[in-house]
């Protein structure tokens, strides 16, 4: 049986007691269903991960034991940045939780022209945080214990311009494959539109940053199923996808 797993975003040491808040001892007892005594694994973020026990359960607090640490899965030798166009709703939750399963390391939500979305001042920093949660959930049921960072909304001029690596636009009339790449030395930063796609302007300023329009096959896709199907086929080549790792 599988070990339930919870992020804390505190240092981590062996023997210690955390008390968890109420969300947190909800999701113990509603959603773990787990018990007094029972075994988890609790992660920081930062790479380590440790073994530990229910230790009190009530209805609104609870306080978990630390044991020693636990080797976690190690990372994906590719580093893999996702500039995502913002989509409406499930979409955008489904692509960063998925993005998040397949080993991205950051995701930077893109304001672009066909964007349909109205994020604006504090509900701009609510979605991000709801994205980061998102991750955050998406980490204790895949074994990472490397949080992704979710960035700041950022238009679209903007994110082309801070992107680093081997630079990739999904395009489904592009010419050139993943086979036709070399295997990059660095990151790989990989620019998907939002519903409708980018405009044929967004991608000759993506192209004059220096990025490489990418085909995944001729038929076009769903800003979701493109970003996945890119980080994944990313992953088989050139990442852990063929390595025998994070088999399920």
């Amino acid at each position: 049986m599988r070990i339930p797993r919870i992020y804390q975003a505190i240092p981590l040491a062996s023997g210690q007691t955390l008390e968890l808040d109420a969300q947190a001892t909800v999701y113990l007892a509603k959603v773990l269903r787990l018990r007094v005594g029972d075994e988890l694994r609790v992660f920081n973020g930062g790479g380590g991960e440790f073994a530990a026990q229910v230790s009190e359960l009530g209805r609104r607090a609870a306080r978990i034991t630390l044991g020693e640490a636990v080797p976690g899965l190690p990372e994906s030798p590719l580093e893999l940045r996702l500039l995502q166009g913002v989509s409406r709703g499930e979409r955008m939750d489904y692509t960063v939780q998925k993005a998040v399963e397949l080993g991205v390391n950051r995701i930077v939500p893109v304001l672009a022209e066909r964007t349909t979305v109205n994020l604006k001042g504090e509900r701009r920093d609510r979605r991000r945080a709801h994205w980061q949660g998102v991750v955050h959930s998406a980490c204790e049921q895949s074994g990472r214990n490397r949080v992704p960072a979710v960035a700041p909304v950022t238009p679209f001029a903007e994110a082309i311009a801070g992107a680093e690596g081997l630079k990739l636009v999904l395009h489904h009339r592009a010419p050139s494959d993943l086979a036709s790449l070399s295997a990059p030395a660095g990151p790989v930063t990989l620019l998907i539109g939002p519903e409708g796609g980018l405009s044929a302007g967004e991608i000759d300023a993506a192209e004059a940053a220096g990025f490489v329009p990418l085909r995944l096959g001729p038929r076009v896709l769903r800003t979701e199923t493109a970003a996945l199907a890119a980080l994944a086929v990313l992953q088989w080549q050139w990442g852990d996808f063929n390595s025998g790792m994070g088999e399920s």
